[in-house]
């Protein structure tokens, strides 16, 4: 008899895989395999319908993300923060071979020649140079920003869509990524205001907004208003407040936003008057200096805002 080819082995063994098992002693569907023991086991009767199987898994065992990450042998993810999605490969700037010794002045100066024409053939246009340069902003932005890694990959994609969309043309590339990190900020939900992006910026906040303004209309970006009980946390804690603080500023941002109060005000400074108000509700009294500086508002606004939200609360 003819012996079947390796093809025709792992065909077999797929449709074998893909039909549904059912247990012959119980009849039940729930069959589990036992990975340590090599069995295929009834999760009813416990019935050992197979015993011996191969394991195709990988020969070492991890107990955490950090052990899985460490031993796995494959490359990093796809990325969208690099112009080329990180498929290329790069040279080490550590001059040392695959033992840690040092290299000969001849072989390092070798390496720094490639090194050199690495970087070079990355690139293999004046798009994908633009592109490069605009999603090294993003993520210089997005590091003094604080923001997670996520939110960066999202305004990453959002910056190759109005690339392809063709909406950069007569507009400056820092403009358009500063815009895209800042939607992307908005739709991951992360709190940061147009003033402090434009302070990690190299471009004036009136055309980040107004470039933001067309970029989200053009690409329908549903973004939804944002809401001010999310800076309350990273107010309250520059500002030392208590966790009591936090509870009441946000009471005080629902009772007056109920009252329509919200409509056309600043998130920052509405958020900013409401721990202010907290704070002396709650006896940890702050300045409106104090709360203007780390808001970045101006007193002015808090003392408006506080005025509003005191009525609101009734106690005036």
């Amino acid at each position: 008899m003819e012996r079947p080819s390796r093809q025709r082995q792992r065909e077999e063994a797929t449709a074998q895989e893909d039909e549904q098992v059912n247990c012959p002693e119980c009849g039940s569907d729930q069959i589990v395999t036992d990975a340590d023991q090599g069995e295929l086991v009834c999760d009813d009767c416990g019935l050992v319908l197979d015993e011996r199987q191969i394991d195709r898994g990988p020969e070492w065992r991890a107990f955490n993300h950090s052990e899985r990450q460490s031993k796995s042998r494959v490359g990093a993810p796809i990325t969208e923060t690099m112009h080329d999605r990180g498929l290329t490969t790069t040279i080490d700037w550590k001059d040392k071979d695959a033992y840690g010794r040092s290299l000969s002045s001849e072989k390092r100066s070798q390496m720094h020649r490639l090194r050199k024409w690495q970087e070079r053939i990355r690139t293999k246009d004046a798009g994908e140079r633009n592109l490069q340069f605009a999603l090294s902003e993003i993520d210089r932005m997005a590091s003094a920003l604080g923001v997670p890694r996520s939110v960066r990959e999202v305004a990453s994609v959002i910056y190759r869509r109005a690339l392809n969309e063709d909406l950069i043309r007569g507009r400056s590339i820092e403009g358009v990524a500063t815009s895209a990190l800042y939607a992307a900020c908005r739709q991951e939900g992360i709190p940061r205001s147009l003033d402090e992006v434009a302070e990690v910026s190299r471009v004036p906040q009136k055309e980040i907004g107004r470039t933001y303004r067309y970029i989200s209309q053009e690409l329908g970006l549903e973004l939804k208003p944002v809401d001010p009980k999310q800076f309350v946390p990273r107010f309250a804690s520059a500002l030392e407040l208590s966790e009591e603080v936090q509870a009441k500023a946000t009471e005080i941002i629902d009772v007056s936003a109920e009252q329509g109060l919200l409509s056309g005000k600043s998130p920052t400074g509405f958020a900013a008057a409401a721990i202010y108000a907290a704070s002396l509700l709650c006896n940890e009294k702050k300045t409106q200096r104090e709360v203007a500086d780390v808001a970045q508002v101006t007193e002015v606004t808090i003392r408006n805002r506080y005025q509003e939200q005191i009525e609101a609360m009734g106690f005036r």
